[in-house]
C-alpha cells in the first residue's frame, strides 16, 4: 500500500508541475521570462527533486499522504478553473515589468484575486503534508513568500493603470488568496 501511495502522490505531483510548465508556454503571455519567473521555475524544479526524494527515502503515514493527495487534487481543480476564466486575458508571467490591461472578475476571481497563486500555494502544502517532514516547511513557505511578493506586485501595477479605480472596488469585495469571509 505505501508504495503504491507514494507512486499515485508522485505521479500526481509530478503531472501537476507539468501542467504548471504547460502554462507558461500556453496560457501566459509575456515577452521574455523575468528574472523573478525563473527563480520560481528554479524553485520550483528544485523543491521537486527534494520532495520527491523525501517520499521515498522516509517513511510517511498514510493519512499524510491521501490529505496531501487530496489538497493536490483541489489545487489542480482551483488551476484549471482559473485558466478557463482567464483564457482571453492574456495574462503575464509573474514579475512582468509591464502593466496589466485587463481584469479577470469571473470564475474563481469572484473569490481571490490570484487563484493561481492559491492554486499552486495548496499544491505545495498538499505536497509538503504528503512527504511528512518538518523539513517540508521550509520550501513550502518561501515559495508562498515569492507568490506574496509577485501578487503585491502585481496589485501595485493596477494602481498605476487606466484599471485603478475599477481594480481598487474589486480588491474592496475580494480576499487576497484566500475568499474574503463577509460578515
Amino acid at each position: 500500500m505505501a508504495f503504491f501511495l507514494d507512486l499515485l502522490v508522485s505521479v500526481l505531483s509530478l503531472a501537476i508541475v507539468g501542467q504548471y510548465t504547460w502554462s507558461m508556454r500556453a496560457h501566459f503571455h509575456s515577452a521574455t521570462m523575468p528574472p523573478g519567473a525563473m527563480l520560481i521555475s528554479a524553485v520550483v524544479i528544485a523543491t521537486s527533486l527534494f520532495f520527491l526524494s523525501i517520499l521515498w527515502i522516509e517513511k510517511q503515514p498514510i493519512g499524510a499522504k491521501l490529505v496531501g493527495f487530496g489538497l493536490e487534487i483541489a489545487s489542480l481543480a482551483l488551476f484549471w478553473w482559473a485558466i478557463t476564466a482567464s483564457r482571453a486575458a492574456r495574462l503575464r508571467f509573474a514579475f512582468d515589468a509591464d502593466n496589466p490591461d485587463s481584469l479577470v472578475t469571473e470564475g474563481p476571481y469572484l473569490y481571490v484575486r490570484h487563484p493561481f497563486y492559491t492554486s499552486y500555494a495548496i499544491f505545495w502544502i498538499g505536497w509538503g503534508i504528503a512527504t511528512w517532514s518538518i523539513w517540508a516547511v521550509v520550501p513550502v513557505a518561501g515559495l508562498i513568500a515569492i507568490y506574496v511578493v509577485a501578487a503585491r506586485d502585481e496589485e501595485k501595477k493596477f494602481s498605476t493603470t487606466a484599471l485603478a479605480g475599477p481594480y481598487e472596488a474589486y480588491r474592496q469585495r475580494t480576499g487576497f488568496f484566500w475568499p474574503r469571509v463577509r460578515g
